[in-house]
């Protein structure tokens, strides 16, 4: 037996390949595509909330402004579960879990037991993700290459 095949380099490499469940240090090319879809859909988010809320602050009452904020930054963490439920798909488990939907359903029941929350700002600010969402699928398919 060859006593450079026990060197603390090649045990190293040997150990690192049979340990089940490591990641490689470099993601694969669809989790890159993944997370530049992620951060792209949250600047598209922030920008239509950040539109939104100025025109609303301008023809509507400060109140209604800030209940469309509530809204929309419900709408950001309601996506920020959605992409990680998404990422998790494929590795722990096979559905989606319902949390996302239970913390909207409480923001609107809260909205409604509220006299100073108004549920309409709350409700449109909270589809400024489904916004973004159509906003995305129109760029990319009317124009593919950009």
């Amino acid at each position: 037996m060859n006593t450079s095949d026990t060197s603390p380099e090649s045990i190293t490499v040997e150990s690192n390949t049979s340990e089940v469940g490591t990641v490689p240090t470099e993601p694969n090319a669809s989790i890159q595509e993944y997370y530049k879809l992620q951060k792209e859909l949250y600047v598209i988010t922030l920008a239509i909330t950040g539109i939104m809320l100025t025109f609303v602050w301008v023809f509507y009452p400060l109140n209604i402004a800030l209940n469309y904020l509530i809204g929309a930054a419900t709408s950001v963490v309601y996506l920020r579960m959605l992409t990680k439920d998404v990422e998790r798909i494929g590795r722990e488990k096979g559905y989606l879990s319902k949390i996302r939907l239970a913390m909207f359903v409480g923001l609107i029941i809260l909205a409604t037991q509220l006299n100073s929350l108004k549920i309409l700002p709350i409700f449109l600010g909270f589809l400024t993700y489904k916004a973004a969402l159509i906003i995305y699928i129109l760029r990319t398919s009317l124009l593919p290459n950009s």
